[in-house]
């Protein structure tokens, strides 16, 4: 595979996993609803300057202990696979539950959307966890010295991008009725690549 189409299958997986349901999503999408489409971009930009954090950390992390230690490279993938296989079967888990729990986000009027959509993505441990997993299959080998940087660059702008983009694609109705239809469809593809990615950090 060359590098443009790992870098593209990377944003791909990348979208899915924004896409999928978790705090930062329900959180955008209740505040996009519920106070318009300015509100949705300015958390939008909240959660991706808090991408910006966790995905260095993350990026950074996964490719010093693949360049400096053997061991800790094959830990860190079976520990990534087994997360990603993980995060797999809870979804499918939710797909298949016959009563879809309903999850309450509380709104702090106190401070304002970007604010509140930093410190959702900031708070949330699993961010950063998550993004070295998946990180992981696509920081293996040889790589020159840009693609950490471009790897994060991809996280944080696609991030800011799509979010913008969904809180204001929000404020049409039929996407609103079509989305609610979608998610599981939405959920079960994001299962399914990130068993392929689990299967391709221990086989691959």
């Amino acid at each position: 595979m060359t590098p443009a189409l790992e870098l593209l299958a990377f944003a791909g997986v990348m979208a899915l996993g924004q896409f999928s349901p978790g705090p930062d999503m329900i959180l955008l999408t209740r505040t996009a609803l519920k106070l318009g489409a300015r509100a949705g971009v300015e958390m939008a930009l909240g959660i991706a300057c808090g991408l910006t954090f966790h995905s260095v950390i993350a990026v950074a992390g996964v490719a010093l202990a693949l360049e400096r230690s053997a061991v800790l490279r094959v830990a860190l993938h079976w520990l990534a696979a087994a997360y990603l296989a993980w995060l797999a079967i809870g979804i499918g888990r939710e797909i298949f539950r016959k009563e879809e729990s309903q999850e309450t986000v509380v709104a702090d009027t106190s401070r304002g959307p970007f604010v509140r959509g930093l410190l959702c993505n900031l708070l949330n441990p699993k961010a950063a966890i998550f993004l070295a997993a998946v990180s992981a299959p696509f920081l293996k080998g040889a790589r020159p010295d840009w693609w950490p940087v471009t790897i994060c660059g991809i996280v944080v702008v696609q991030g800011c991008v799509l979010w913008s983009l969904w809180a204001v694609l929000l404020q049409w109705g039929p996407l609103r009725i079509a989305y609610g239809k979608s998610v599981k469809w939405i959920d079960g593809a994001f299962a399914v690549v990130l068993i392929g990615l689990a299967l391709r950090l221990v086989w691959g």
